[in-house]
């Protein structure tokens, strides 16, 4: 048994009243409801909530940088806590409080655990438990209201007090757990078997290692006088997924979150610490941004070799570039500004090195004037791993589109836009740096990194004389523009599910990964922790919206095209809404994928397991 879990545990069970009664054990729960006789009962099931049994959206890696997302995770940061602990980013969820609990949060449930608590229940010998290390101040009378207007009953509803029944202080999230389950499992010490339902992977370690020590004790003697025999222990582990806020719900209900927290610092109340915090905006570039359902058919046209292995291409068709960081006002101006519609033509095919899928397009109509980062007008379509966008410039040969696949489509003129929390006072950058405070074009780069760097050569040179083109007079930097850098990917809630206790660096070229470093300002907040299944590339597709702001950087993922048998296959990858194919997904959040869920032994894992991420046990 890990050393950390047993001495959390001893010193938990060591704080704990000896008194254990039914009368006791309700002192726990935020429900007002007569627990069963302890000799009734024989099994005790206890679930999770976040990402248990239900989605509960994470901050958007799309909309911040990697040391943002832990900056928010963190509770030191805020005067009230940030993400994890002010109860309106939850009330928020879908379309809000006052929408979704008449419809009981529809989609927003884990469905495979919501059958196994009405199947806990039929058991009429099962003691049915949730358990949470949400507040009890901050989350009982929502979750109360949640898990009612989903129709769910439970026994007990724990959430983590302040102070314990028996006067205990809790370290951390998993030290309280502990520190119940001790207590439930010693009221109901009739029961023979346990089962804990959990997703973040090293809580499940933890669980493990406690119910490995608890029985040691029953087994061994170690404790005086032994009050019950060893139990049967299993913990489940359950693959989350990555949900997400309506962009512009989240960046207004952070934008709150920093405003209570000035106005608290503005007070000057004894005991209120840190530094007034602002919300500021990195411009990556700037380009003809594509609506989802066209990004769709642009795919079609890749002509993919057969067999390619999985994780092997990148699939963008989101954006023709314009130019890098932000536009010049008079370039911007002669193109329309941000918000402008322009219609483009599909005229060719290439491949480049096999490693480079992409097509050429005239403006329609052919008089319109534009502006473009290449040559040609192109939009790259696939990158075969260690391609980069800037080599799509190299393509002097392109393949005539047959005329029924010579689509129209339309596009907006929108900025690729990051958002970074930052100390109000910290000294301004200009608006193409990150957060970091030094300039892109003085970070080092890779050959294998994918972004669009303005390449050394000719055509690019041509770029500063010769900016504006229309159907036949094609000059202009070729390979497109520099500085289109990622923020770092999401790890689950906040970075959970990895192994590290720190965050990470914000990641470039759109980078996850799982690179320790710090976190965000504030605290040691854990970074965004990439890598796993959460990890989504700034660059896999352009973003569209005519509301301005940061709304027009957020973007959703194409669907992953494989070829199988000579035939295009759609594989689901991200945020998706058949019913709006331009910006949000059902008010942002992600479509539900197959849950599934393991039983000790048997090989489950999260997607992507191997991707480390920050582990914020000790922020809820």
């Amino acid at each position: 048994m890990g050393s950390t879990a047993y001495a959390a545990y001893n010193n938990g069970a060591a704080n704990a009243g000896s008194a254990h009664t039914v009368t006791a054990m309700g002192r726990w729960s935020v429900l007002n409801k007569q627990l069963p006789p302890a000799d009734q009962i024989k099994a005790i099931h206890v679930y999770d909530f976040d990402n248990t049994l239900f989605k509960t959206p994470l901050p958007n890696p799309k909309l911040w940088n990697g040391p943002t997302i832990g900056t928010l995770s963190n509770p030191d940061a805020f005067v009230n806590g940030g993400w994890w602990h002010d109860s309106r980013i939850l009330a928020a969820t879908g379309d809000g409080l006052a929408k979704e609990e008449p419809r009981a949060w529809n989609n927003w449930w884990n469905d495979k655990i919501v059958e196994l608590i009405h199947l806990s229940n039929k058991q009429k010998d099962a003691l049915c438990v949730l358990l949470t290390g949400r507040s009890e101040s901050g989350f009982a009378e929502l979750i109360k209201r949640m898990v009612a207007s989903k129709g769910l009953e439970f026994d007990l509803v724990t959430l983590k007090p302040a102070v314990g029944p028996n006067n205990e202080r809790f370290a951390n999230t998993m030290v309280f757990k502990q520190v119940f389950l001790d207590a439930l499992m010693e009221t109901y010490k009739h029961a023979d078997e346990i089962r804990i339902y959990e997703d973040r992977i090293k809580h499940v370690k933890g669980f493990r290692d406690f119910l490995e020590g608890y029985n040691y004790k029953k087994l061994n003697g170690v404790e005086s006088p032994v009050t019950r025999g060893p139990i049967k222990g299993e913990v489940i582990h359950v693959l989350d997924m990555a949900t997400y806020l309506d962009p512009i719900v989240e960046v207004a209900e952070v934008q709150q979150i920093i405003t209570d927290h000035n106005a608290a610092l503005s007070k000057q109340r004894r005991g209120v610490r840190g530094e007034r915090l602002a919300i500021r905006k990195t411009i990556f570039y700037t380009g003809y941004m594509i609506s989802n359902a066209d990004t769709q058919r642009l795919l079609t046209l890749a002509q993919l070799p057969k067999n390619v292995p999985e994780g092997d291409l990148k699939f963008h068709a989101n954006n023709i570039m314009i130019c890098p960081r932000p536009c010049p006002p008079a370039i911007l101006e002669k193109i329309g500004g941000i918000g402008n519609k322009m219609t483009w033509e599909v005229t060719g095919t290439a491949c480049y090195e096999n490693t480079i899928w992409a097509v050429c397009v005239k403006p329609m109509p052919a008089t319109a004037k534009f502006h473009t980062g290449d040559t040609v007008p192109l939009v790259v379509l696939a990158l075969r791993k260690g391609a980069r966008h800037v080599d799509a410039g190299k393509i002097q040969h392109w393949s005539p589109v047959p005329p029924n696949k010579a689509f129209q489509f339309e596009t907006t003129v929108s900025e690729k836009i990051m958002l970074r929390i930052e100390g109000e006072n910290q000294a301004h950058e200009s608006p193409f740096h990150h957060g970091g405070g030094k300039a892109l074009n003085k970070r080092k780069h890779t050959a294998a990194q994918d972004d669009f760097r303005a390449r050394p050569s000719a055509g690019g040179q041509q770029q500063q004389h010769r900016q504006f083109h229309n159907q036949g007079n094609f000059a202009g930097g070729s390979g497109g523009g520099g500085g289109g850098r990622g923020g770092g990917g999401a790890g689950g809630r906040g970075g959970r599910g990895g192994a590290n206790n720190r965050g990470f660096r914000g990641q470039r070229g759109g980078g996850g990964g799982a690179g320790k470093g710090r976190g965000g300002r504030g605290g040691h907040g854990g970074g965004g922790g990439g890598g796993g299944h959460h990890y989504k590339s700034l660059d896999d597709v352009g973003g569209r919206d005519n509301q301005g702001g940061f709304a027009q950087m957020y973007e959703d993922e194409p669907q992953q095209q494989q070829q199988k048998g000579g035939q295009m296959q759609n594989i689901p990858k991200g945020p998706s809404n058949p019913g709006n194919p331009g910006f949000y997904g059902h008010g942002g959040q992600q479509q539900p994928q197959q849950q599934q869920f393991g039983r000790p032994g048997n090989g489950y894992s999260a997607p992507g397991a191997g991707g480390a991420g920050p582990e914020l046990n000790n922020y809820y």
